[in-house]
């Protein structure tokens, strides 16, 4: 297990170009996160397509790392739209996502500090607005995300789920030069 930090330097922040050396953190954190609720057997589409999802210009996946070791990671991709009840619109609008922090770095700024750096680069990526979806069943995690400076859409009535959807504006006026790929 991970030492938490003594300094804000005990752990650097870097963008991931390639899958494996964060795959084992991220099914053990969505194992962790969701438990039974999803199959975290079978990696997820989004990384079965790791090239073209983050490490192309329409997305990133940032890790922190202490040494060798995967101790937080947050990534955004094109919003896609998946969601028809809400008016989120799939141009200029990234979701964020795989936002997991090592247990024993929680409560340390850590979270705060990748999603900071993931937002500084889709501003300079032009994104206009980021969307995300978490769940009640996480503790803190709505809070932390309007401390951000999301707002909350909408929250499903689904009983096993009960998905809040958030937002963020980045900026408004015309498309990106560079747009989000959808």
């Amino acid at each position: 297990m991970n030492h938490p930090p003594t300094t804000p330097s005990a752990y650097g922040i870097r963008r991931v170009e390639h899958l494996a050396p964060v795959a084992a953190f991220l099914q053990a954190a969505r194992q962790t996160m969701f438990g039974d609720r999803v199959d975290t057997n079978t990696p997820q589409a989004d990384l079965r397509d790791f090239a073209s999802v983050y490490a192309s210009p329409g997305g990133c996946m940032l890790a922190a790392w202490q040494g060798d070791s995967v101790i937080g990671s947050i990534a955004y991709r094109a919003y896609d739209g998946r969601f028809a009840h809400l008016t989120v619109p799939s141009a200029g609008t990234a979701e964020v996502v795989r936002l997991y922090v090592d247990p024993a770095w929680r409560r340390q700024g850590l979270a705060g500090v990748l999603f900071a750096q993931l937002r500084q680069r889709a501003l300079q990526q032009g994104v206009q607005r980021l969307y995300l979806h978490t769940h009640p069943f996480l503790p803190g995690a709505q809070t932390f995300w309007q401390r951000q400076g999301f707002i909350t859409l909408h929250q499903d009535a689904d009983p096993l789920w009960q998905t809040i959807h958030m937002q963020q504006v980045l900026q408004t006026g015309p498309a990106p030069t560079h747009p989000v790929r959808a």
